[in-house]
Parts: structure tokens; C-alpha cells; sequence
């Protein structure tokens, strides 16, 4: 995670969580993270969902790329270590999902990898999450240098109507049908305005 005030960078936040079992081989090779790492630098998942209830403090904006996946993780994370408290502390956030932004601007694919691509941002180690957060703040910087409508699509997300919405469904979020577009959407027929 990064922690971003006034449009610069003032955190970076990027821990491992130690796991009880060995990670698998493919694992392994597809991210260089091996168990030596994890019980050397990680940390205790308490710890983490710790860190993470001090950082999400209310009226923070979350940015993630197919934010529902990582809106549920987080909740899901924070369940097990509060659960009287987790849903109260993910919904008094505000979340934006730069994938419905992206769906409704470019044809697909649309991974954060082909955002990465069509804004020209500088390569990035897909494997590792602190390098994707830095990647998606250029993404994230580049969709409000398009066009600046981002705040219409916070606590909104799209998801595909032939699979719906995957995990679980958040009263504060709204979420919206959306088809594929094979161009960027006029300013008039956004996701947030349909």
C-alpha cells in the first residue's frame, strides 16, 4: 500500500505475512518469495490486520485495480482479528476501482498490466504487490489526466453481467452491470450515470 496526501507519496507500506506451510513451487518461481523470506521479514497476520485498522482510518479513499477483490480480502483479513468491527472500518472508507474506469475508457483487455501499457508506464515486477500499488498510483494519475471524473465512480463498481459480482456484496458499494466497450465512453454515459 501507499499513502498518498496531496497527490505525493509520504508511505509505503509493504510487509509479508508469515504462513504456517511451505509455499508451492510455482509460487516460488512465478514471484521469487520463498519461504526464507516470509520467516525473515514477514509478520504475523495479527500484526498486519493491526497496521491495517490503524491506516484505514474513515473518509480515506482506497484505490485498487477490480477493487472488489481487494475490498474482500481486506474485510475478510480484518474479520478474523475484529470481527465486531471489520465491516464498520472497511465501510467508513470510500473505495474506487480503476477497472470500472478503465472499462468505461478502453477496448479490452483490461488488467492493470494493460492500463500499465496504454498510459506508458514504466515497467513494472507484476509480482510483487508494493510494485503494482506504484504502478496503479501512475495508472490512477493518468485516468484523472484523461478526463476528470474519478470522484463519479467512488463506491461504484462494474462487473461483468455474464459472471456477476464475485465475493461478498457490500451495502455500501453500489454495484453496476458493465459490458465491455470497445472505445472510452462519452462523459454523459459513464457507469456511475446509467
Amino acid at each position: 500500500m501507499v499513502t498518498v496526501v496531496d497527490g505525493e507519496v509520504v508511505e509505503e507500506y509493504d510487509k509479508f505475512i508469515k504462513i504456517n506451510e511451505n509455499l508451492p513451487q510455482k509460487i516460488v518461481e512465478i514471484t521469487s518469495i520463498t519461504d526464507e523470506i516470509l520467516n525473515r521479514d514477514g509478520v504475523s497476520e495479527e500484526i498486519m490486520a493491526c497496521d491495517l485498522k490503524e491506516r484505514l482510518t474513515k473518509d480515506t479513499l482506497m484505490v485498487a485495480h477490480n477493487t472488489q477483490f481487494d475490498l474482500s480480502f481486506i474485510y475478510e483479513l480484518l474479520k478474523r482479528h475484529f470481527p465486531t468491527e471489520a465491516y464498520d472500518i472497511v465501510s467508513n472508507l470510500n473505495w474506487l476501482d480503476t477497472l470500472s474506469v478503465f472499462k468505461d475508457r478502453k477496448a479490452y483487455p483490461h488488467k492493470l498490466i494493460d492500463a500499465v501499457n496504454y498510459y506508458n508506464i514504466e515497467k513494472v515486477n507484476f509480482h510483487r504487490a508494493i510494485d503494482d500499488t506504484r504502478a496503479l498510483f501512475e495508472v490512477t494519475q493518468a485516468l484523472q489526466n484523461e478526463r476528470d471524473d474519478l470522484k463519479e465512480y467512488i463506491n461504484i463498481f462494474g462487473y461483468n453481467p455474464k459472471y456477476g459480482v464475485n465475493g461478498t456484496r457490500f451495502s455500501f458499494i453500489e454495484y453496476k452491470s458493465q459490458p465491455f466497450n470497445y472505445s472510452m465512453t462519452s462523459s454523459s454515459n459513464i457507469l456511475p450515470k446509467k
